[in-house]
């Protein structure tokens, strides 16, 4: 786990600005790459990928590599069991995907926690330094632990106070194609609506004094989100940049020798 006074853990939860990595391709030169340009935080997605908890453990440890990046999963679902593994594995945090309400991110918290504050069992892992710190892991994991939770629904929306009033809970995070999906408009950041529930989760976070991040897929839209307020950003995705570069150069080569 980071020890760093100013990582990106520490700074997110104190509500400064933090630019984070999205990782898709599970290959640790992508994660070195990413902990290499200097990103203070990085997301590695077990949601929409085919990554295997084997796959999670190697990237993490690429991300330990730059010795500054700390390391989130975001998992599939609010899923205990597999909660359980991941943190095992030693990430330092984790993102929960379509979470609706007050209940949903209070199992989350559970599930993350030992007891008898949670119900996290209890093993030697490579995050227990396989037994070697077990005591000492237990202790302090719940303080070290990131738990973001995504905000991605209209109903999530609606509940947006009550799910960031709960204790545990550090961040919130505004899937933006899911939630312009659940609104009707897929796509469409810019809708009335779209904003209008930005404008209600950034309104509820700040009440609770938790920060509220998103994902931007480009230079406009990193501009936009800033605009819009929000706290903290994911700012591109591996597979994307990779297309668009290439895509770019090929481009550019093409249109050379055609002349």
């Amino acid at each position: 786990m980071a020890t760093d006074p100013e990582t990106g853990i520490e700074r997110l939860r104190a509500g400064e600005p933090v630019a984070a990595g999205w990782i898709t391709m599970m290959h640790p030169a992508v994660a070195e790459i990413t902990a290499d340009t200097g990103y203070r935080l990085a997301f590695v997605d077990t949601e929409h990928t085919t990554a295997s908890l084997s796959d999670v453990e190697t990237m993490v440890r690429a991300l330990e590599t730059g010795g500054d990046t700390d390391a989130v999963v975001r998992v599939p679902s609010d899923d205990p069991t597999y909660l359980k593994r991941v943190l095992d594995v030693g990430v330092d945090g984790v993102m929960v995907p379509m979470i609706e309400t007050a209940a949903e991110a209070e199992g989350v918290v559970d599930a993350t926690r030992y007891p008898p504050a949670g119900s996290r069992g209890t093993g030697a892992a490579r995050a227990q330094s396989y037994g070697a710190d077990m005591a000492e892991y237990v202790d302090t994991a719940d303080e070290r632990l990131l738990r973001i939770v995504q905000i991605e629904t209209p109903r999530a929306v609606e509940n947006a106070a009550d799910i960031a009033a709960v204790d545990g809970i550090d961040a919130l995070f505004v899937g933006p194609v899911d939630l312009s999906t659940g609104l009707g408009d897929l796509g469409n950041t810019e809708s009335e609506a779209f904003v209008d529930a930005v404008e209600t989760v950034l309104d509820a976070a700040e009440a609770a004094g938790k920060p509220v991040g998103t994902l931007a897929t480009s230079e406009a839209d990193i501009e936009y989100y800033e605009e819009l307020g929000f706290d903290w950003q994911i700012v591109g995705v591996d597979v994307l940049l990779l297309r668009e570069r290439t895509s770019e150069v090929r481009s550019t080569y093409a249109d050379l020798v055609s002349e």
